[in-house]
């Protein structure tokens, strides 16, 4: 088999984890109802998810750089796959907690594995292209993953979902056994020096611009589901049809996110971006029952969110360009960290305050990234400046 095909399967079990952490927000009002629970209590799962995925997948990447690469990635997948059987077999909400935390262990090993392998076996010169095709297969969950899940759910039960992506797990394990080729791990990066990235303040403003931007969105989106059927009125046959479209919407922000990064900066694209991003929260709770009207917003909003995502991880990249891969790992954590404090901080507000008040909190995350954004601009102008001076001297 050609890297190029083992690159694409890489992207399809990229694609298999991300499905099972964003699955939930497709699925929240089943769950809720199933398992006799509030919407919030439903929505911990993805902060439970998150969190975990944040803390701990850079702390056990540490400890398992020097693994081979295939060895580890066998493991991870086995541990993602036991993970969600729990979440197929035990009863309860206590249960689920438990099986969504193994799942998020897995995970975030499988996906930074995946990149690392990838990364390693593409032609020279291609590592970029293949690294991007992994990610793709993880942004495709959002778009396809969590549609169909609840489309799966709705003929089967929500809880088939879970078992479904285990069958598939195991069927992946067993294809990779065969086709990936040993590989060596890298020289470990200790922790403390990852850690001391924190304290330059370029970095950490960096940082805090993927924090408020996805976790603005994530107080939004992780209700997404109980918001349109409930406060927007879309009917419940409709929901899977428009979660698709959502998610096709993302694919085409991302795209040209990329595309207005290279033709008009880093700056322009970040807050012009995230400028529609909170008009369309804001949109998304003045019209309701309006199916088009709902439809228009949704497929903005999701536009204008997800171009965010390539322009982020660039302007991260050539802040400290010799640490890049560090700190673009980092920003994966730091993501998982916004999608949790975000579906928490949305849970709190549903429960003490309302359902529509999500937008407007979900708006306020994202202009304080905007604040950031221009405080990173104002910086970089600044260091630009001195250096010419000193050009000029």
């Amino acid at each position: 088999m050609s890297n190029t095909w083992r690159i694409y399967i890489l992207a399809i079990i990229s694609f298999l984890v991300g499905t099972s952490e964003y699955i939930i927000s497709g699925i929240l009002d089943n769950i809720a109802h199933t398992l006799g629970i509030t919407l919030a209590a439903a929505g911990q799962l993805i902060t439970i998810f998150s969190l975990v995925y944040a803390i701990f997948t850079p702390i056990l990447m540490a400890l398992t750089a020097s693994m081979d690469r295939r060895k580890l990635m066998m493991y991870s997948l086995f541990l993602f796959v036991i993970g969600n059987i729990l979440a197929y077999a035990l009863p309860g909400y206590g249960w689920f907690i438990v099986a969504r935390v193994i799942m998020a262990l897995g995970a975030g090993i499988v996906v930074v594995t995946s990149l690392a392998i990838a990364s390693k076996i593409a032609p020279e010169g291609k590592q970029g292209s293949a690294i991007a095709t992994v990610v793709m297969g993880f942004t495709a969950s959002l778009i396809i993953g969590v549609p169909i899940g609840r489309m799966t759910a709705e003929a089967f039960g929500w809880k088939s979902v879970f078992g479904g992506i285990a069958l598939l797990g195991l069927l992946a394990m067993l294809v990779l056994y065969f086709i990936l080729p040993h590989t060596e791990g890298d020289k470990p990066v200790p922790l403390s020096k990852q850690f001391s990235l924190f304290r330059k303040r370029k970095v950490a403003i960096g940082l805090s611009i993927t924090f408020f931007w996805l976790g603005g969105y994530s107080i939004a989106y992780t209700y997404l589901s109980p918001y349109l059927l409930t406060i927007s009125g879309i009917s419940d046959k409709l929901l899977s049809g428009v979660l698709l479209i959502f998610g096709i919407a993302s694919l085409v922000g991302s795209k040209f996110g990329g595309y207005s990064t290279d033709r008009w900066g880093v700056s322009f694209t970040l807050i012009g971006g995230m400028a529609l991003h909170i008009i369309m929260l804001i949109m998304l709770s003045i019209v309701t029952h309006s199916y088009i009207g709902v439809l228009v917003i949704l497929i903005l909003w999701s536009f204008a969110a997800w171009s965010t995502g390539p322009t982020q991880q660039y302007h991260l990249a050539t802040i400290e360009p010799e640490l890049s891969g560090v700190l673009l790992g980092i920003n994966q954590s730091m993501m998982q960290l916004a999608m949790a404090v975000g579906a928490g901080i949305g849970g709190i507000f549903v429960e003490k305050v309302s359902l529509d008040s999500i937008t407007w909190i979900g708006a306020l995350g994202v202009a304080i990234a905007i604040v950031a954004s221009l405080i990173a601009s104002s910086t970089n102008s600044k260091h630009k400046s001195s250096n010419l001076k000193e050009m000029i001297q």
